[in-house]
């Protein structure tokens, strides 16, 4: 299965056969009081720099986040997706939890945007659906209810039948526009939530044959080396049928890693991308040598 996001020149696939899909999550104001102060202040330099780190990263769409205390969100991700738009050609992915904020961002965008996020709550179902229905986007969907986020994988299978099922019976949106979260827990809370994600992965992958993506960062929560954990875990996750993450594109690491695993999994035809990005290396590698002598 493949979903589909576009901005007025760009079109990226998300699914089977495709390189995985990097979403930068840099633009983002959580845990960035000086961000935070830019935003109330309407200032949104941030965003200019994150945009470019971003992009020159190698993220192939952007998740734009702009929740803060006292900040007007809707507002500012209204402003901040326009601002983004004139800077990139890169989709979008319109993070918000307010309902207004969501509307505003859909509002303004140009393309088919994805949307982070719904859970398998029936209020927020109701809120959000519609808007993924007026707009043509996709969306994001969380295996979790009013009752828990379920460690059991069967449990979590089940919450994600039922919000494909209102999805797609009661909304008309298409199961190509689903993109299942299967929530990425950390493993340094209990050693066997990682293996869970993955046999839930695995479970939506052969029963529905969905796209899926993670919070790549939540795996490592709290541990030390959180790259090397990422790093690790996101190649295992493509194995069994994850195919993107909203990560910081900045991080080496972890980019090879997902590039390593796009090779080694056929999505790379030649390797092309992957010997394009070594020369780049090795490019800039020569470039900043030769500034220095």
């Amino acid at each position: 299965m493949q979903t589909v996001v576009s901005s007025p020149n760009r079109t990226v696939i998300i699914g089977d056969g495709q390189p995985f899909c990097i979403i930068g999550e840099r633009i983002n104001p959580t845990g960035r009081k000086k961000f935070q102060e830019e935003l109330r202040a309407g200032d949104l330099t941030a965003v200019e720099i994150d945009v470019k780190a971003q992009v020159d990263g190698g993220a192939m769409m952007l998740d734009i986040n702009m929740g803060a205390p006292l900040v007007d969100e809707a507002d500012m991700l209204a402003k901040s997706i326009i601002l983004a738009q004139s800077l990139t050609d890169l989709p979008l992915c319109i993070d918000s939890s307010v309902i207004e904020a969501l509307e505003a961002g859909l509002a303004v965008y140009q393309g088919k945007a994805l949307v982070n996020s719904v859970t398998a709550e029936d209020e927020r179902m109701e809120q959000i659906f519609p808007l993924i229905k007026k707009y043509g986007a996709a969306v994001i969907a969380l295996p979790n209810d009013e009752e828990e986020i379920p460690d059991d994988p069967h449990k979590r299978m089940e919450l994600v039948r039922k919000v494909v099922r209102v999805a797609t019976e009661e909304y008309g949106i298409p199961m190509e526009d689903i993109v299942i979260d299967p929530l990425a827990m950390p493993v340094g809370a209990d050693s066997t939530l990682v293996y869970k994600t993955l046999q839930t992965i695995k479970m939506i992958k052969d029963e529905l044959d969905l796209n899926m993506t993670c919070g790549a960062s939540n795996v490592s929560f709290g541990m030390p080396d959180r790259h090397t954990i990422a790093s690790v875990f996101l190649p295992m996750a493509m194995t069994v049928g994850m195919t993107s993450a909203i990560m910081d594109a900045r991080t080496e690491s972890i980019h090879r890693a997902i590039k390593a695993g796009d090779l080694m999994m056929g999505n790379d035809e030649w390797g092309a991308n992957w010997i394009a990005a070594h020369r780049a290396r090795q490019a800039a590698a020569e470039a900043a040598a030769a500034a220095s002598q």
